[in-house]
């Protein structure tokens, strides 16, 4: 499915830094050990994938702890959701045990082979738990918990996964295969990857009887390749992305590599997590922040790949060696140029790592606020070694994103701005629509 260049852009680096909070409750830690197995999977699990399995365990982590406290109106048994009725614990039930055995048993279920480590993990936590009847019916409520939303996503349209083959000959700014994109056992171009993403269930947007629901989100359509705006972001690329550019300062090619090597969940769930220290607030509201991140991400990268599929949009790499096609008299063509980063097999309006981490973003903010923070997200990764990232805002995060996809030489900066408006747009939805408080 992946060839090598893009595992790579999205296999976890080898030593991964930002560690959980020193206070870590149950419900981050368990977020870290997560994110720890989502992103260390061998073959590499996409982005698209490791958000999808983050919302799963951090959703059965809210509802199982919830069930204990009833602070919120939990997931399962909502309008959103499949299942029939909500979770119910036991009175007196330990909300840290369900955390620890909901977010064990889903990643149980979908990593088995990780099932040793994460195994010792659980031992470990409920160690800490006195023995009880509070313990017991909290692991109960856990287990009851995951199994539900496992069940809840069977069948949610993630897999198979399948293919697009453009027409041959594409026109003049219509997705076409890009170097990189896999090949079958006879060379064979299999098209643009992840074609059945943008028919995935949402997790937190109901679907209407007619259309597609991520219309309600649709950014409107890329400039015209015959415009100025596209001209001027068109020649951008072509001055600072290609892969020998003396116009890309060496921090922007640091970024671009950083946040290649780097999905959302890795960072925003790092961020997250850091952002949620020493506040004071419940188990359940923090289980319910990630949740509702988790659950935005992962509902924002679909929204952006049906977006992508639905304009097919053709890629800087082909649009550049192919500028004397497009009838703009400002672009150039470059025949020979090659990205500085790899270029994801499909089209390309909008971003789908800036709607991904925008959508994050968005989600944090509207709980912390957009500044005065003390951010840490740093990484070992190719080439580069470790970089620390260092930020006072989510603003700068996601700045930073932008400019590794635009100096990277795989998006136009039109592209990053319709995910960024993809992103934020869902996110405000998701927060305002579910998990809400309890009456």
């Amino acid at each position: 499915m992946w060839n090598k260049g893009q595992a790579l852009a999205v296999a976890v680096v080898v030593c991964l830094l930002t560690a959980a909070p020193a206070w870590a409750d149950v419900v981050s830690h368990w977020d870290e050990i997560a994110v720890r197995t989502l992103t260390t999977q061998t073959p590499a699990l996409s982005p698209f994938a490791q958000a999808r399995f983050a919302a799963i365990v951090q959703l059965a982590v809210f509802d199982a702890v919830n069930a204990t406290t009833g602070e919120y109106n939990g997931y399962l048994g909502s309008p959103v959701a499949r299942t029939s009725g909500p979770i119910v614990a036991p009175a007196g039930a330990s909300s840290e045990a369900a955390a620890i055995a909901a977010a064990h048993a889903v990643l149980v279920n979908y990593f088995p082979a990780s099932a040793a480590a994460l195994d010792t993990e659980r031992s470990a936590s409920l160690a800490a738990i006195p023995d009880g009847a509070a313990k017991t019916n909290g692991i109960a409520t856990g287990a009851a918990a995951a199994a539900a939303m496992i069940a809840e996503r069977n069948g949610d349209g993630s897999s198979p996964l399948t293919f697009y083959l453009p027409p041959s000959p594409t026109l003049p700014g219509k997705w076409d295969i890009t170097p990189g994109c896999p090949t079958d056992a006879n060379g064979n171009a299999l098209g643009g990857i992840l074609f059945n993403w943008p028919n995935i269930r949402p997790f937190g947007v109901p679907r209407p009887p007619l259309g597609h629901w991520s219309a309600a989100f649709r950014p409107g359509p890329p400039p015209a390749i015959t415009s100025d705006t596209y001209a001027k972001d068109y020649n951008e690329l072509r001055r600072v992305g290609g892969v020998a550019s003396p116009d890309r300062p060496q921090d922007r090619a640091t970024i671009a590599r950083f946040y290649a090597a780097l999905s959302p969940t890795f960072v925003f769930h790092a961020v997250a997590r850091q952002l949620a220290e020493g506040r004071g607030q419940s188990l359940t509201t923090n289980a319910r922040i990630l949740a509702l991140m988790s659950i935005a991400t992962t509902d924002a990268l679909v929204a952006s790949m049906a977006t992508k599929y639905h304009y097919l949009f053709w890629r800087p790499v082909t649009a550049i060696r192919a500028g004397d096609t497009d009838g703009n008299p400002n672009t150039d063509p470059d025949a020979t140029y090659t990205p500085f980063i790899v270029t994801p097999c499909f089209p390309s309006y909008p971003s789908n790592h800036a709607s991904g981490s925008n959508a994050a973003i968005e989600t944090l903010r509207l709980f912390y606020g957009n500044a005065g923070h003390a951010i840490i997200v740093s990484a070992t990764i190719p080439v580069e070694g470790l970089v620390t990232r260092e930020y006072t805002s989510l603003q700068q995060i996601s700045t930073d994103i932008d400019d590794a996809r635009i100096y990277g030489g795989i998006h136009f900066r039109f592209d990053q701005e319709a995910g960024v408006n993809l992103g934020r747009t869902l996110a405000t939805f998701v927060v305002e629509r579910n998990l809400r408080a309890g009456h």
